[in-house]
């Protein structure tokens, strides 16, 4: 008897914790008559970053593919990046079927593939903003991370924006944000933007309801600086001898997927 009350008092103990975790849990996020306007956060966040002329940070991918047997696989990468305000870039990106290095001076833009050993050089005089724009319309590859840093966020992405969230808190890397989700007609969207005076976004992901899965695509942001603290980067890149040299045309080759899924994720 007196083993199944102390098994009772350990299992009302247990009771007890998960009541009181769950308490904790649903007092993290705001009360519904504490939400704020979605909009109006992503407002503050943009106006943050467009304000900045010298940004650095490192961070973490991962580009989540569903094969044509249905199996949902990530692929993770690391890397860096370094924007100059108005037309100077650098970023890297380290993963397991990449090592890509990537420049901008404000007049070419090019682009190293380590492991291959090949790079491509591209006209595009202008600013970043133009660089990206270029990129997406005439080569047709997206930058989606690096809309969070052109000289305006909000300009960029609310227009089609059909449905916004205040999630309320959440951490990402011990950093206090705002969770806010986005709907437009082709993606959902996520940000959580770091709560007080700098309001720079830690997490962003993307994902498409209209694809089998809905597969993701998550850039976390670390070690964030700005003004005299960011990394004062070199935007030219020494390209190695023996390099091959690649038209505009050929950048499907810095495809980050890469790698044995490549053939397999556009026969879908």
């Amino acid at each position: 008897m007196q083993h199944k009350g102390s098994m009772a008092a350990a299992t009302s103990r247990l009771a007890i914790a998960f009541a009181l975790a769950n308490v904790i849990g649903l007092s993290s996020a705001r009360a519904d008559d504490q939400k704020a306007d979605p909009k109006a956060l992503f407002k503050q966040m943009s106006d943050y970053v467009t304000s900045q002329k010298a940004i650095s940070f490192d961070y973490d991918t991962n580009l989540e593919i569903v094969t044509p047997e249905n199996q949902k696989l990530g692929l993770a990468s690391s890397g860096a990046m370094t924007l100059n305000r108005p037309d100077k870039l650098r970023a890297t990106r380290t993963g397991g079927f990449s090592d890509i290095d990537v420049a901008f001076d404000g007049t070419n833009l090019t682009l190293l593939g380590k492991h291959a050993n090949v790079y491509a050089e591209i006209n595009a005089p202008g600013t970043v903003d133009h660089l990206v724009d270029e990129m997406r319309s005439k080569h047709h590859r997206l930058m989606p991370a690096t809309d969070l840093l052109l000289s305006d966020p909000y300009d960029k992405f609310m227009p089609q924006v059909e449905d916004a969230k205040d999630l309320g808190s959440g951490v990402i890397g011990g950093v206090e944000c705002d969770h806010l989700a986005f709907r437009t007609k082709e993606l959902d969207w996520q940000v959580w933007i770091a709560q007080g005076a700098r309001r720079y976004p830690c997490r962003f992901v993307i994902s498409n309801p209209k694809v089998p899965g809905a597969p993701e695509y998550t850039v976390d942001v670390r070690g964030w600086k700005t003004g005299d603290e960011a990394a004062h980067d070199s935007f030219k890149i020494e390209i190695p001898a023996g390099a091959k040299k690649l038209t505009a045309d050929d950048l499907k080759d810095f495809d980050p997927l890469g790698g044995p899924y490549k053939l397999k994720v556009k026969e879908q």
